[in-house]
Parts: structure tokens; C-alpha cells; sequence
């Protein structure tokens, strides 16, 4: 077992979460917020990555850790091109992508160019990324959208849906690799994946197109009315993708982005949060239905996962609509930090080979 300690490093859009473990054990937690006015000057999100990097090391310094003590670094990984789950070294073909946000810009792309550059003032230190939400694992039929000129891809909440999978597997003594499990990831965003036999072979889009609406996003609108407000004129292209990711969801609806403000809101007799509420846990609970047909109705178990798993009535509402399909776990909240680290300790430790990206 590796006996140094671990860095993870997972970069958002308001704030830098960085964990250090001793081989499993969490030793430190910070999540370190960013003020507006401190990321105004960056022209793009990349270029906030030396900015970002010098608070991190401040920050393990302040508590008292030597730096050459790290051997293992391992970041988010961002929109680089799809690639396959796994555990990736940081290599210059990898930066490259990083840099340029191969699939888009997005904060997650500054974790692996911190852990290189971090990495690479450690002698021996290793540098990695884990299950980026570009993990693509779709069956071909999946990727059919309807027209030649649409191709379905996957974008979705591949670190804890992949770390959640692998937890419940072996809480209930089985590989995960020979389990059907449908997994909800309920957060800002909402994904809802078919996990056949260790691969995610269908999964809805969740940063921007696909499947239930979430607290910030629209998920699938009607297309027809979606076509007409892009030519109405009356918004910008930038308007309309930010109305959809963003400012969609419970934030167009009930002007919030916070679940258990709704909740509270629906507890106390507001009858539109109540409606909003369960619109949400209805659609929900419609994809999650949608992903046992991919599975053929061979579902071992339906987990619920992510922030809003917190939220008791909204978890009964889901519920009571799929508890025909399987039994359900709920695993509340995303502890991406520690599957981060023990994505990078399994390759440490020989438990997994790290994977090349090209």
C-alpha cells in the first residue's frame, strides 16, 4: 500500500475541493470558494489554472503538509474527447485537450492541469484523472437520435455513478461487472444511467440536452416550441443556452437552485413548489423506467444517489413510481473526493492499470 499521501483535486465553477488521504483514510478537506470578482479577469476558465493552483498549495502548506510528501495527484477530469471509464496518466496529448476543452469549457478541465503541474515539481509524484463525464460507453443503437444529423453522446455524472455502483456491488458481495443497476444521480444536474455489467450503455445527456429537468437545467423541452423561441428573435444564442443550463429547472420555475429550499417550500403549503417538486421526482422516475427497458427489465437494483437523495419526500415520490422495477438503495450525497483518491490508489496499488489517452 502506497504509505505517502494522496491529492485530490476537483475544480468547479465557484470553487476548488481539494482532499488529502493516507491510503484510505482522509486526513484533509478544503473547499476553497472563489469570489466573482477573483475570476472576472480570466479571459477563459483555463486560464485560471496557475491562479487556482497557487491557493491550492497555500492552502496544504497552511495546514502543515510537506508537498514532496505527495506522490499521487489526481484531478477531475473535464471535456475531453469520449473516452472509456477508467483511471488516465496526464499526458501532453491529454493537456492539449484539457487546455483547448475538447468538448466545451468547463471548470472540471483545471483538475488534471493542476495535478500535472503540481505533479511535476514532485520527484516520482504521478499525475491522473478519473472517470471524466465524457466516460462513453454507449451501445451503438443508443446513439441514434432520430436524424442523420444529431448523434446522441454521453456527458454524465460518471465518477459517482461508476464509485456508487462499485460501493453497492460489494456491499452486497457481487463484482460490479456482474450487476444490471439503473443509477440515478440526482444534483444541479441529473443523469440516470443502464448499468450493464460494468458499462454504462445508455445514459441521458445531462450537462445540456437530455432527460429530466434538474435545479439549474431544462432537460428535454419540446422541440417544436424550442425551435420556434430560437427564431423568435426575441433571444440571443447565449440567452437560450443559458436559459437551458443554468437558469432552468427549479431556478425558472421557483427562482431557486436549492432542493431543500423547495421542499421546505412545498412542506409549508406552497402549492406550486409542491407541484414543481413532484414534476421533477415524475420525470425522474420516468427515465428511470426508460433505462430498465434498456436493460430489458433484468435490474438487479435501482440506487439513488447525489444531493437532492438527501430530500426524504422527494425520494418517496421517485419511489413509488419504480419500486415495481427493483429494490432501491439511496447513497445521499457524491463523495467525489474519495473516489478520486481511491480511483488513483487502486492504479498505485497495481489493483488497476492506468489507461492512455491518445
Amino acid at each position: 500500500m502506497v504509505r505517502e499521501l494522496i491529492l485530490a483535486i476537483n475544480p468547479g465553477s465557484t470553487s476548488t475541493k481539494i482532499a488529502v488521504f493516507q491510503n484510505t483514510k482522509e486526513v484533509f478537506l478544503k473547499n476553497i470558494k472563489h469570489p466573482s470578482e477573483e475570476l472576472d479577469g480570466f479571459e477563459k476558465i483555463t486560464d485560471q489554472y496557475s491562479f487556482r493552483k497557487k491557493i491550492v498549495l497555500e492552502e496544504l502548506e497552511s495546514a502543515s503538509f510537506d508537498i514532496k510528501s505527495i506522490k499521487l495527484i489526481v484531478g477531475r477530469g473535464g471535456l475531453v474527447k469520449p473516452i472509456s471509464s477508467g483511471v488516465y496518466e496526464v499526458n501532453d496529448r491529454l493537456i492539449e485537450d484539457l487546455k483547448i476543452g475538447f468538448l466545451g469549457e468547463h471548470a472540471s478541465n483545471l483538475g488534471g492541469l493542476i495535478a500535472h503541474d503540481i505533479a511535476s515539481a514532485i520527484p516520482g509524484a504521478k499525475a491522473y484523472i478519473a472517470d471524466p463525464v465524457v466516460v462513453d460507453e454507449l451501445d451503438d443503437i443508443a446513439r441514434i437520435s432520430g436524424h442523420p444529423l444529431f448523434e446522441r453522446i454521453s456527458i454524465f455524472h460518471a465518477l459517482n455513478q461508476k464509485a456508487i455502483a462499485r460501493q453497492h456491488a460489494k456491499s452486497v458481495s457481487k463484482s460490479y461487472e456482474d450487476m444490471n443497476l439503473v443509477i440515478a444521480h440526482l444534483g444541479g444536474g441529473i443523469s440516470v444511467g443502464a448499468h450493464h455489467k460494468g458499462r454504462v450503455i445508455d445514459v441521458n445527456q445531462a450537462l445540456d440536452g437530455e432527460g429530466p429537468f434538474s435545479p439549474e437545467r431544462t432537460g428535454t423541452l419540446p422541440a417544436g416550441a424550442l425551435v420556434d423561441l430560437c427564431f423568435s428573435g426575441k433571444y440571443t444564442k447565449e440567452k437560450i443556452k443559458k436559459m437551458i443550463t443554468g437558469q432552468g429547472g427549479l431556478v425558472a420555475y421557483l427562482c431557486t437552485n436549492d432542493a431543500y429550499d423547495v421542499e421546505k417550500r412545498a412542506k409549508a403549503g406552497d402549492s406550486k413548489a409542491q407541484l414543481i417538486q413532484n414534476a421533477m421526482a415524475y420525470q425522474v422516475a420516468k427515465e428511470i423506467g426508460a433505462m430498465s427497458t434498456v436493460l430489458k427489465g433484468n435490474v438487479d437494483a435501482v440506487l439513488l444517489t447525489g444531493g437532492i437523495a438527501y430530500g426524504k419526500p422527494f425520494v418517496e415520490a421517485v419511489s413509488e413510481r419504480i419500486q415495481h422495477i427493483a429494490p432501491i438503495y439511496v447513497y445521499p450525497g457524491e463523495d467525489e473526493m474519495r473516489a478520486l483518491a481511491m480511483n488513483g490508489l487502486m492504479v498505485f496499488n497495481g489493483e488497476a492499470e492506468a489507461l492512455v489517452y491518445e
